[in-house]
């Protein structure tokens, strides 16, 4: 036996460590990282949550576009002046008895 015949192929462990790094970053990176697949279901489910929270924000701003509308100089709905004067300003008519 020789001795080049015993030496340990260093090169070859060496490059077989790196590719196995360079893979598992890489894996890492896929799963954990800013675009990774946890990051993806989380931007997802963000999406959904404000989603929904705009759907209901335009359900509002439908409501209050038709009080507005309904208290607007063009249109008078006079029951709803009337709720809205009684709300605000506690009137109460003469002949009414006000329970608290």
């Amino acid at each position: 036996m020789t001795a080049l015949g015993n030496r340990l192929p260093i090169g070859g462990i060496l490059y077989l460590m790196l590719a196995f790094m360079l893979g598992a970053y890489f894996t890492f990176a896929a799963v954990q990282g800013d675009y990774g697949v946890f990051r993806q279901v989380q931007i997802r489910a963000e999406a959904e949550t404000l989603r929904i929270e705009r759907d209901r924000l335009y359900v509002d701003l439908g409501k209050i576009t038709n009080l507005t509308s309904r208290l607007s100089d063009r249109y008078l709905d006079v029951d709803l002046l009337d709720e809205r004067v009684r709300d605000v300003l506690g009137y109460v008519r003469p002949d009414e008895i006000v329970i608290r």
